[in-house]
């Protein structure tokens, strides 16, 4: 399965969609900024290989800074942020996979790497698996972060006995574990129509979990605030609470982001011969953006959120800045 194709010529088959090396060596088509308009009056905008570069490079310089934050910070090392540091890596993934194919692209675009058949294929095959990868295990996470929070927040008392450190390990290596193995059977499998059916599924079931789970969330949060606050205990609550908006935000910008994505693999199974769905195919490198975009975006996230992270990443960026001189 090809999630990354920056060439969109056809819709019927996954991995036809998404597999931007292959095609790009069969057209070599230049990237522009003006949208190109078919007969049927579908505008197809095309965004320069070198945004792609420039975002991916960002927004993993950024993702890297989150987990060498976390990894140093002892005040940092809990059960929440080892699953926010696993969704920087889920991050992290998108951001390498997009520099690594920009790159080559470049380099074969400007001639100065000659690429076979075979070697694209798997480059691709490397490629897919990471970003695969990524859409499973960020989603895991975020359900993974929901329930961290609703524990927090409903079983306070007994929440360290719950989310012990060994039951959060255990967690990240089975989340890793079905991210890595399901990833490779989806690209096994690319030309079954079952494979997007799949990712669609997971996708509407995590929302609805998350759903589900924040909503119990801050329905009662405001009655267990005010218990609590009547023991003059409202400490924790309001961390927890913070937590809660925290990762609330993160799952907004999941949805912005990778909607697009998901739409147009649900039109793939609904509506794959439609004149108006074939317009929106065509709009396939504007929904890599926002993908790409997600992965800039949460770090901002954490650091905004976090007072303890954001002190940590500026240390880091003031040791990197004092190395530099």
């Amino acid at each position: 399965m090809e999630i990354s194709n920056r060439s969109l010529h056809g819709s019927n088959i996954l991995h036809m969609e998404f597999s931007p090396l292959i095609e790009f060596m069969e057209d070599n088509e230049t990237n522009i900024t003006n949208g190109d308009q078919n007969t049927l009056g579908c505008v197809q905008t095309r965004i320069p290989q070198e945004l792609f570069l420039t975002l991916g490079i960002i927004s993993l310089v950024e993702n890297i800074l989150v987990i060498l934050a976390i990894i140093r910070n002892r005040n940092l090392h809990s059960p929440m942020y080892y699953f926010i540091c696993c969704l920087a890596v889920s991050d992290m993934l998108v951001s390498v996979s997009n520099v690594v194919e920009t790159i080559f692209m470049l380099l074969n675009d400007h001639g100065l790497m000659d690429m076979y058949p075979g070697m694209l294929r798997h480059l691709d095959n490397v490629i897919d698996a990471m970003i695969c990868s990524s859409v499973v295990s960020s989603l895991s996470f975020l359900c993974t972060i929901a329930a961290d929070r609703y524990i927090t927040i409903f079983y306070a008392l007994r929440y360290h006995s719950i989310m012990t450190t060994q039951r959060a390990i255990a967690i990240i290596v089975t989340v890793w574990c079905a991210s890595i193995t399901s990833s490779t059977l989806f690209i096994v499998y690319h030309t079954d129509n079952a494979v997007i059916v799949c990712l669609v599924a997971f996708f509407c079931t995590t929302l609805v979990f998350n759903a589900v789970l924040y909503l119990h969330m801050f329905l009662l949060a405001h009655v267990h605030s005010r218990r609590i606050m009547a023991f003059h205990k409202n400490r924790r609550q309001s961390t927890s609470m913070k937590g809660a908006i925290t990762l609330t935000i993160l799952l907004g910008v999941f949805i912005v982001c990778w909607g697009p994505f998901f739409l147009h693999l649900i039109l793939i199974l609904t509506c794959p011969n439609n004149p108006l769905c074939n317009c929106y195919f065509r709009n396939f490198n504007l929904f890599l953006i926002l993908i790409i975009c997600n992965s800039l975006i949460d770090p901002l996230i954490y650091a905004y959120r976090s007072k303890e992270l954001r002190k940590t990443l500026q240390e880091l960026l003031l040791c990197s800045w004092c190395l530099g001189l």
